[in-house]
Parts: structure tokens; sequence; C-alpha cells
């Protein structure tokens, strides 16, 4: 599923089910380990097109106001550079998400898209 702000996303609801809630965007600047801060349930982070060498992973934080660290951080690669060669995570902290974004595969330059 592709969430995007001019759509709902879905999150989890406190009774268990999934819950209509808005989404947003952010675009890193600088390089990929540069943090960036995004207050919505959902949303979009467009990651800095700087180059990512083959069997690397870079991290960066996820400032959000509405992120406790009970909560589950569900990332995906969604557009630029070469789908399925990107392993995505997210750890969850209060106020803030660690997200992980591992290249699986040859050196890439692209400003990839996560969700």
């Amino acid at each position: 599923m592709k969430l995007s702000p001019s759509k709902p996303g879905f999150k989890m609801s406190p009774q268990g089910g999934l819950t209509s809630s808005p989404g947003g965007t952010v675009t890193q600047a600088t390089n990929k380990s540069t943090g960036v801060t995004l207050d919505t349930p959902t949303g979009e982070i467009t990651m800095n097109g700087a180059s990512l060498a083959a069997d690397t992973t870079v991290s960066f934080t996820l400032t959000n106001n509405q992120i406790s660290s009970e909560d589950y951080v569900l990332v995906q690669h969604v557009s630029a550079g070469t789908a399925a060669s990107y392993i995505c995570t997210g750890l969850a902290g209060s106020g803030s998400a660690t997200i992980n974004v591992h290249n699986a595969t040859g050196t890439v330059t692209a400003a990839n898209v996560v969700y």
C-alpha cells in the first residue's frame, strides 16, 4: 500500500483495529544519516540523494511527537533506486524512531523514498 499526504494512511487503534490517519512528507537534507521531523501518524520520507555503498546500512532519527516506545514503526522502500534492494526497519523510542536502511545490492545514488 502506498501512503501519500493527499490520501489517508492507516494506523492501529488502541482497540487493535485499523483507523484512517492523515499523512505528511519530509525531505532529508545534507546526507542519508541526517535526522528528520514529521509529526503525523503516517508519512513519506524522501531520503537525501547521497551514495550508499553495497552491503551498507545507514541510520537516521525520525523525530515524531506521536511515537511512543511501545509502538511498532513499519518502514518500507517505495520509490527511487532499485525495487527489492533495500531492507528497511524502524525502532520506536519516546518521541522518535531510529530508521535503518540497508542496501542489499550494488552501490546506488538515489533519493530513496520510504514510508
